[in-house]
């Protein structure tokens, strides 16, 4: 553990810093832990810089341990002699990769304290969890679920922590009364991978055009499957109604014109760009899967669905943008709930509680 006249060296180990709401959240965090008790710093083991000045400017120190574009053998050794040259007082890995390989060689190199996290719905598989959960010190997940099945794996109760994510409320405010959109848009802003099932999605819309011509779809995403899903896209029966964006720095602009977010994930966490939607006012069309069920209130801030249920989801979608008074209702609960439930300030404390907790640990 850090000396107690300097603050804790906390490195924050991730994939790359491309957008995606992994990287938004870490960089969230690391910019609002009190630097009197703890340094952030980011490792990146591929290249993908995206949000570097946004880190830069939080006086994040940053270093790529591969130029790559994905992680490589080279990503690895580099790890291996980082970790035996400059030792963090807390390793915090994220994604699945950096959690595999970061708690591997924190273990044979007798690191102090790591804490493991999962974040997506598939976390608990692709991380090997069933043989790595006791690797760490602790856990973070963002979403009941995630802690649920670490527990049935054997994972003590009081070692894993459910922290929802925060959303900056403040940035991701409602837009102006004459900024309220007058396009019946629906937004979808995910990465484009298995778990999101955009071809789900493409389908409902289908349905929801039958039912609202004027309606709209947005894809703001990138991912291994853009190829895919904007083949796809160009082959839907409703390819006019559909737009296809890359991922922006700032998201605000798209959720500006939206009338509806919507996600047909299959296996999620907390979706970050969920809680976002909600705090600028926007009603929520989404499949009933992870976390999700425990940001949207059915009835109240928007309406859920079963995954892989093309129906349901096009007829949610259509309902909601039928009804101008349904979505106003919806945007105005959305953004109370966040403002009680996932604000960004309990969302760090509570992580510098536990970063607090284990490096007492460590030290004692």
């Amino acid at each position: 553990m850090a000396e107690p006249s300097r603050p804790a060296r906390v490195v924050f180990l991730l994939q790359d810093l491309f957008f995606g709401g992994t990287q938004r959240q870490a960089l969230e965090l690391a910019a609002r832990l009190d630097r009197d008790r703890f340094a952030p710093e980011f490792w990146m083991l591929a290249g993908g810089r995206d949000f570097a000045p946004h880190a830069a400017r939080a006086g994040i120190p940053l270093t790529w341990l591969c130029a790559a574009p994905k992680v490589t053998t080279a990503s690895l050794r580099a790890l291996w002699k980082k970790l035996e040259t400059e030792r963090p007082d807390l390793l915090v890995p994220l994604t699945a990769v950096p959690n595999i390989w970061g708690r591997v060689f924190g273990r044979l190199r007798r690191l102090p304290a790591v804490v493991g996290t999962c974040r997506g719905g598939g976390a608990i598989k692709r991380q090997h969890e069933r043989w790595l959960k006791n690797t760490v010190a602790h856990h973070i997940v963002n979403a009941a679920p995630l802690k649920d099945a670490l527990v049935r794996l054997g994972r003590p109760e009081d070692k894993v922590a459910c922290i929802p994510n925060g959303v900056d409320t403040e940035y991701f405010a409602p837009p102006p009364e004459e900024m309220r959109p007058v396009r019946e848009v629906v937004l979808c802003p995910a990465r484009y991978c298995e778990d999101k099932d955009h071809e789900t999605l493409l389908t409902a819309f289908e349905r929801t055009v039958a039912e609202r011509p004027r309606a709209e779809l947005w894809l703001v995403g990138d991912g291994p499957l853009r190829t895919r899903v904007r083949t796809l896209a160009a082959r839907s029966p409703v390819r006019g109604a559909i737009r296809t964006y890359p991922a922006a720095p700032d998201p605000r602009p798209f959720f500006q014109q939206a009338s509806v977010v919507v996600l047909s994930s299959v296996r999620e966490g907390l979706p970050n760009v969920i809680l976002e939607a909600m705090s600028m006012g926007i009603p929520v069309a989404a499949t009933a899967v992870g976390g999700i069920p425990d940001a949207v209130e059915p009835e109240r801030t928007g309406l859920l669905c079963p995954p892989r249920n093309p129906e349901a989801l096009g007829a949610n979608m259509a309902r909601l943008l039928a009804d101008e008074d349904l979505r106003r209702q919806y945007g105005e609960n959305a953004r109370a709930r966040v403002l009680e439930q996932f604000s960004m300030e309990a969302m760090v404390r509570r992580h510098e509680a536990v970063f607090t907790q284990v490096l007492a640990q460590a030290a004692g």
